[in-house]
């Protein structure tokens, strides 16, 4: 089996799995059932089918962006041989969203090649919806450029890089511009990326610029007849676009299986995260209720311990047993380990917060302990300092477990992913297999 297979089935597993949890009455587990949550998150369920299908069809879509003339179709017609695009010298030639299919000597992987208005011609809300849906949809991006990049160019490319997906940047007209070679073109994006302070990890990689002529421009040539007699004609070269065909079918054979698991399984993030936000929006009342009753929980049984050593261990298993009442309410996938890993992460994350509770709740603890061991017989008064230091136990104990809830809260919502077959996890899998020579591996980027 094969590096990219392994990719396929980790990934359907993966969603499969998101599938079974999120469809399963077990996520439903308050009856009656809550029809108003179960209408907001159907979109988000549709999301999570329509990317597993997604892998089954085993379709690339590759969409072009860029401005206006600057050869779009031009470039798709070339590629697939033949002129089933409209193209022309005329300004906005494609004024809608066109797809057409292609099938590469590849074996049973078939393109579907997205064309796009220019990115300058259509309104700037509406200019950012669709190339959001499109590149969402799309698992490579051809972004086509003549001449010197524009500032609006440039904005929109590294939107598209900061959208984590990967991108050939195509310099198409390189018969009118043949001094433009690949190395100028990546200093002008290195210049632009300078004087703009971005950060020069999103820049496109000079192994991902490729040169065309998709639809060459007809040259006068002088023609010599048998009689002696000439003329001038015009002949129009064929397309030079072998090179960013080859680089086409090349990324296709080595990672299109795992650009495919990529961008299904970021859909899928998405969805997941969507749905951890509805449920947890939905249900903010009973999550509130549920953390007070553990808060109380903790708060008397600490209180009431005599032993110190035992409010410690049984004040965490009272904050973990929140944790996973809190997932069980939203209906998220936690486990005892999950939590616990969880609660670690609560507990780092508080700045010593929680660990300043723990040590003063321990100092109080072992303080009231050898006050039980004193005989209240014998000095009455010990039993006032005893409830008074139980008190202060029991409010820092609280204070600490509230403080668990409300993060919990956060967390479960942001990391609705759990488990080594969660999107997150497969993704960071992937992109750590990869060889550092692809286009995928060149998508890491620290956030």
């Amino acid at each position: 089996m094969t590096q990219q297979d392994t990719h396929i089935q980790q990934t359907r597993a993966s969603l499969q799995q998101a599938l079974s949890w999120y469809t399963s009455v077990r996520r439903h587990w308050n009856y009656p059932p809550n029809l108003e949550l179960q209408a907001a998150v159907k979109p988000d369920l549709q999301a999570l089918k329509a990317s597993l299908e997604k892998i089954e069809n085993n379709v690339i879509k590759i969409a072009t962006f860029g401005l206006v003339s600057r050869g779009k179709s031009a470039v798709i017609n070339a590629l697939m041989g033949q002129n089933i695009l409209d193209s022309g010298p005329i300004h906005g030639v494609t004024k809608w969203p066109q797809s057409v299919r292609w099938t590469p000597p590849l074996g049973n992987v078939t393109i579907e090649f997205i064309d796009t208005p220019g990115l300058d011609e259509i309104d700037g809300k509406e200019r950012e919806i669709m190339s959001r849906n499109i590149a969402n949809e799309a698992d490579l991006i051809l972004f086509i450029i003549s001449e010197d990049i524009t500032r609006t160019e440039y904005e929109a490319l590294l939107q598209l890089k900061q959208a984590f997906k990967p991108i050939i940047l195509v310099f198409n007209k390189i018969d009118l511009y043949p001094d433009k070679d690949v190395n100028t073109i990546y200093e002008q994006l290195q210049k632009i990326g300078r004087n703009s302070n971005i950060d020069e990890r999103f820049l496109i990689a000079v192994e991902d610029i490729v040169r065309v002529a998709a639809s060459p421009q007809p040259i006068p040539i002088l023609v010599k007849y048998a009689d002696g007699k000439t003329a001038e004609e015009w002949e129009t070269a064929p397309p030079k676009v072998d090179e960013l065909k080859n680089k086409i079918l090349t990324i296709l054979n080595q990672e299109g299986k795992s650009l495919l698991c990529l961008n299904a399984l970021q859909k899928a993030k998405k969805a997941e995260e969507n749905i951890a936000k509805k449920t947890i929006k939905n249900r903010q009342e009973e999550a509130e209720a549920i953390i007070w009753k553990y808060v109380k929980y903790k708060s008397v049984a600490v209180a009431i311990n005599p032993i110190g050593f035992l409010d410690i261990i049984g004040g965490s298993i009272t904050d973990l047993t929140l944790i996973r009442s809190l997932a069980r309410l939203y209906g998220l996938p936690i486990t005892n380990h999950e939590a616990g890993k969880l609660w670690r992460k609560i507990f780092v994350s508080s700045g010593g917060l929680l660990l300043g509770e723990i040590a003063t709740g321990l100092i109080l603890g072992l303080g009231k302990t050898a006050l039980a061991v004193s005989s209240f017989m014998e000095n009455p008064a010990i039993l006032t300092t005893y409830g008074s230091t139980a008190i202060l136990q029991g409010g820092l104990a609280a204070y600490g477990t509230y403080i668990i809830g409300k993060a919990a809260q956060e967390y479960l919502e942001k990391g609705c992913s759990w488990g080594d077959l969660g999107p997150s996890m497969v993704i960071k899998n992937i992109i750590n297999q990869i060889d550092p020579n692809t286009i995928i591996y060149r998508l890491q980027i620290d956030e």
